[in-house]
């Protein structure tokens, strides 16, 4: 501070004084400066949107969702008793709700609720994950068919929650670009924080009252989704006119195709599809291998837990290095170095379960903690520059549509790479009490992952702060046409694109 007003002319103090200011730099920056830049973003952009990103990404999905990831994976082994192979496909029909997101989307940025495009679904969300929470902790013996419902309803609420703040940040991104790395960044450290606490104590819960009473703690966050929904500041609209929805739909779509069909759009959204759908997930067989008692480590749920808390500390790690480090790294350069990074990272998987850290004197327990945690560091450094590349490419006024349709791709790689490894996992004959082969799959994996490098040419190879779009892309005839739209939301894309870089 005693520098800043130096520099501004403002005071001037002794030779001493500054000395004395220098020399605790290091403190300031270790616990000033990140307390003056949360500060900063919730004075240019209110502190309700950043409560709002906390909760969703922090508590809701940081949280929560490592209770609900623990307390699910036990809930399917040691309640519904179901394969690896299966736990793996049933994981990927709860994420349903996430490749669906454009709806969600779709409706904040064009179906207000008493005036207001983002509040409602908040209160939507938390309603809709309060319900499927409390119903799976409170019945004794849920069919599995029920049970999946349920999850998946519960993931829905937390996808809706996602969309809409995703919306917030993408309008966000706009109005403020030079803040768009730091938006994502919070959206990063909120949820590896939360996910390093609710690892943290997932197994000690999941010991102590098991994995339905996990779920009745999930309400907890369900019920905070609530409050994000009453006091997020909005403006509301006045005299909507709901007759107009349909037509307001139509031009939603057209704005997204259009701009889907351009090249700088299409080819990235390609690139984070593949790159994701060709890392598969087989980490339903690593789970089961981790808790077996013949083949595997045999880890308790505690264990389990305190191991993923420290892949959550990886994944924090890697949004730090990312926002101090490289978020001014061109897209291009960062996602080559951590696509390989993460295709080596697999190694440590097939050198655990062929047991060649024991050879090495490397206890398991040791040898998952740094495997978990530099994996989970180098997929946090892979996401960031795609989600920073993706809130860059949304129109004004459909940026909760766009975004989520940006979103909506990543979570069908996802689903894609769940039911793949599921896949794998069956044909090689992985089941609950079987392990021979999966040191294959995890090889095959590996080769797998490596494999995007080859697709890198569909990423531009601008930096972060650049523009990706010039509004010569666009015809005279459209700019027109858009201009003259009755739909107040759905702007000139080329007027988005030139108000938001």
């Amino acid at each position: 501070m005693i520098k800043l007003m130096m520099k501004e002319g403002i005071l001037e103090v002794p030779d001493e004084a500054v000395a004395e200011d220098e020399s605790k730099g290091g403190l300031y920056d270790c616990v000033w400066a990140p307390m003056c830049w949360f500060k900063m973003l919730a004075d240019e952009m209110h502190w309700s949107f950043v409560y709002g990103v906390v909760v969703v990404y922090g508590i809701s999905q940081g949280l929560g969702g490592s209770l609900a990831r623990v307390g699910t994976e036990y809930y399917m082994k040691d309640v519904q008793k179901v394969q690896p192979s299966v736990a793996q496909i049933y994981g990927g029909i709860t994420s349903i709700p996430w490749m669906v997101k454009p709806l969600w989307g779709l409706l904040t940025d064009v179906l207000p609720i008493l005036g207001y495009h983002r509040r409602p679904y908040f209160v939507l969300a938390g309603m809709l994950s309060l319900i499927s929470m409390l119903f799976l902790s409170l019945h004794k013996k849920l069919h599995l068919a029920f049970a999946l419902l349920l999850l998946t309803g519960g993931s829905a609420g937390a996808a809706v929650a996602d969309v809409t703040v995703d919306a917030c940040v993408a309008q966000n991104s706009i109005s403020h670009p030079s803040l768009a790395p730091d938006m994502q960044s919070l959206c990063a450290l909120s949820s590896s924080i939360g996910g390093l606490l609710g690892f943290s104590i997932s197994g000690i819960f999941v010991h102590h009252i098991g994995p339905k009473g996990v779920f009745g703690l999930l309400t907890v966050p369900a019920g905070l989704l609530l409050s994000v929904g009453i006091m997020l500041k909005e403006p509301r609209t006045t005299n909507f006119a709901y007759g107009k929805v349909n037509q307001k739909f139509l031009n939603a779509g057209k704005t997204m195709w259009t701009t889907l069909k351009l090249p700088d759009v299409w080819r990235p959204c390609l690139y984070m599809y593949l790159s994701l759908a060709l890392s598969l997930n087989i980490h339903e067989g690593m789970f089961y291998w981790y808790t077996d008692s013949k083949s595997g480590p045999s880890f308790s749920q505690e264990t389990v837990g305190f191991i993923f808390s420290v892949g959550s500390v990886g994944s924090l790690l890697g949004a730090l290095l990312y926002q101090n480090v490289l978020k001014e790294h061109p897209f291009w350069d960062l996602l080559f170095w951590t696509q390989l990074l993460f295709g080596l990272s697999g190694m440590l998987d097939l050198m655990l379960v062929l047991r060649l850290n024991l050879k090495l004197g490397i206890p398991d327990y040791f040898f998952i903690v740094i495997d978990e945690s530099v994996s989970q560091m180098i997929g946090r450094l892979k996401w960031m520059p795609l989600l920073v590349l993706s809130s860059k490419l949304c129109p004004s006024g459909i940026e909760g549509t766009f975004f989520a349709l940006l979103m909506s791709i990543d979570n069908v790689g996802l689903f894609s790479s769940s039911s793949g490894g599921g896949f794998l996992l069956h044909l090689l004959n992985v089941t609950r009490t079987r392990f021979d082969n999966l040191w294959l799959a995890i090889l095959i994996r590996n080769i797998l992952r490596v494999t995007p490098l080859g697709l890198l040419f569909l990423v531009p190879r601008s930096d972060p702060s650049s523009s990706i779009f010039q509004s010569e892309m666009f015809g005279a005839k459209e700019v027109d046409e858009a201009s003259e739209s009755d739909n107040v939301e759905l702007v000139s894309l080329v007027n988005s694109m030139d108000a938001g870089r």
